[in-house]
């Protein structure tokens, strides 16, 4: 790989890394002398997808490297740190900068919390370990500061709350306020937002945004999301595998990228115009790209439930029932509730056969709850699930195994949803086994002809999910659900861990295995720019209830319900 030397004409850097060069224990390199700076008061975007080698490079400029990693060359200069390159520094001295000097935000909010401490005290500790201010007085005011400064509430109850007590939006602004706390120089930022729904990811970037201009801090942004990109960054360096291919200014690398890895992310990238198709990308770094037709058409909508100006949707009349073919999934009347909180509060759907839905909403809108309850994954709701006309038993211990086989739940996370001890056959054959289908050879072919389906093959049958990237570890459990052919595959966020080209593959092999199977499908995002190139009809949630239903052309076009519209003003776009 040839060496890329950025070279800044600005002297007032805060950071500047010079010929980084990482590798592993046996040799292999990470990174390949990349060279980048920060200014005060401005965000440097640093994008690729998993394994490009940009987290690796966001750590070094903090002098850290993971297990199996190690500095070969290059320099990191940290303005006022009064030594140089940092990363000769013992560990000890780096470890008083970290924090202090410079801070780090990590991608997973509930993970970098504490759940067994109140946040007023991580906030804290932080300030403790690092000598902030001259009495507790002072430490306790700053507390208070940094949590508005973020916008959440700084009184003693809030303070006192543990991390679970908040949500995945004000779990971030808590790991944000911490980041922040001692007024670093620099933050690396690392996915902050994955994860988020768009409202609470607008709301972060802003506070992002907002404290790096009003500290005059320098950020680092490490993102896959080039649509968050236009929103918060000023420049972008595009990293592949350990090279930086393309830096400039955001608007530039943007609107007239010069790269052609740049220009095929950003084909990647869906909208909510449906300008850039999902099918259209090609495969960029070993994942395969299925070319399908363009976005999806408006189906047959009879049976769907009318819309209305006030978006309190009713149940169809009988007449209309009559007239209308028999849908093959009818939710009627559900609800669900924890004490006083409604988590559902009476939902009714129609879903037909070979049709595709988005159940749409922010985090804590009962979308995944209601996915669950269809799938029979939670039995305390009211109501009823109907599939082919007939009502189903609550729970998946009481439903038959041909109705279980009938439903299959494909789970968010790619690397927890598959047991890391078993290999991709073993894990793939489990619905099988459950439902007594075949002897072991039977089930060996069932299983290959799975991974064929999703486009992985014979070669993955002894495979650990250890061996498999992201989008490959996606597919197999994908297969896992195809294995049983269901009639309804219930897709619970199964994109929102990937890279934007590895998400393009997968929502173009979840279309192509609807034309080939017919299947119908649920699928449960807080994307709504994925909407145009998945799904046929949308259902939005807010607090337990569909506020917005009908075809996406009809709900994306003119949307009813003022939720739905800030939701849409929401999305990051450029």
């Amino acid at each position: 790989m040839s060496t890329t030397v950025i070279e800044k004409e600005k002297l007032d850097t805060v950071l500047r890394a010079s010929e980084l060069r990482v590798s592993t224990l046996t040799g292999t390199e990470i990174l390949h002398g990349i060279s980048f700076a920060l200014e005060p008061g401005k965000i440097l975007a640093l994008v690729g997808e998993s394994g490009s080698g940009k987290t690796t490079a966001g750590l070094a400029c903090m002098g850290h490297f993971r297990q199996g990693l190690q500095l070969t060359g290059g320099s990191v200069e940290l303005e006022g740190a009064g030594a140089g390159n940092i990363l000769e520094l013992p560990e000890k001295q780096l470890r008083t900068l970290r924090g202090r000097r410079i801070s780090y935000v990590p991608q997973d909010p509930a993970l970098s919390l504490n759940p067994a401490m109140r946040i007023g005290e991580q906030i804290l500790e932080t300030l403790r370990v690092h000598d902030f201010g001259s009495s507790g007085a002072e430490c306790r005011e700053r507390v208070a500061e940094v949590l508005t400064e973020v916008g959440l509430a700084n009184d003693t109850a809030y303070q006192r709350r543990y991390p679970h007590q908040l949500s995945g939006g004000q779990q971030q602004r808590v790991g944000i306020a911490m980041a922040f706390a001692c007024r670093p120089s620099v933050i690396v930022l690392d996915e902050p937002t994955t994860g988020l729904d768009v409202t609470t990811q607008a709301v972060v970037l802003d506070t992002i945004g907002q404290l790096a201009q009003r500290h005059q801090t320098a950020g680092l942004y490490i993102t896959h999301d080039l649509a968050v990109v236009a929103t918060v960054a000023h420049d972008v360096a595009v990293m592949l595998e350990g090279d930086i291919v393309e830096h400039g200014p955001a608007r530039q690398v943007l609107f007239s990228p010069a790269h052609r890895y740049t220009r095929k992310l950003l084909r990647a990238v869906p909208d909510l115009a449906g300008r850039r198709r999902v099918g259209d990308v090609e495969a960029i770094t070993g994942e395969q790209a299925i070319v399908v037709p363009g976005p999806l058409g408006t189906p047959d909508t009879t049976a769907a439930t009318p819309r209305k100006d006030d978006a309190k949707l009713l149940p169809e009349t009988a007449a209309a029932q009559a007239e209308a073919a028999v849908p093959l999934l009818q939710v009627r009347d559900i609800a669900l509730a924890y004490g006083d909180n409604k988590v559902l509060d009476g939902i009714n759907f129609n879903l037909m056969e070979g049709e595709s839905m988005m159940l749409l909403g922010e985090s804590g809108s009962g979308k995944t709850t209601l996915s669950r309850c269809v799938a029979g994954l939670n039995d305390r709701y009211s109501g009823s699930v109907d599939l082919f006309g007939t009502e189903l038993a609550k729970g998946t211990n009481q439903r038959s195994a041909k109705d279980r086989g009938r439903i299959q739940y494909v789970f968010q996370s790619p690397f927890s949803s598959l047991n890391p001890r078993r290999t991709i056959a073993d894990s793939v054959a489990v619905p099988l086994q459950m439902s007594g289908v075949g002897d072991r050879k039977k089930r060996r072919a069932m299983v290959l002809e799975a991974l064929d389906q999703v486009r992985l093959g014979r070669s993955y049958m002894d495979r650990r999910p250890g061996d498999l990237s992201g989008g490959e570890r996606q597919r197999a459990a994908i297969a896992r659900a195809l294995v049983n052919a269901p009639s309804l595959l219930v897709c619970d966020e199964i994109t929102s861990a990937l890279d934007v080209s590895v998400q393009a593959s997968i929502l173009d092999l979840l279309r192509t295995l609807q034309l080939e199977t017919g299947m119908s499908m649920l699928f449960v995002t807080h994307n709504i720019a994925l909407a145009r190139h998945i799904s046929q009809r949308l259902a939005v949630l807010q607090k337990g209830k569909i506020v917005d239903l009908g075809t996406t052309e009809e709900v994306l076009d003119n949307p009813q319900h003022s939720y739905t519209q800030e939701l849409l003003a929401n999305v990051p776009t450029f």
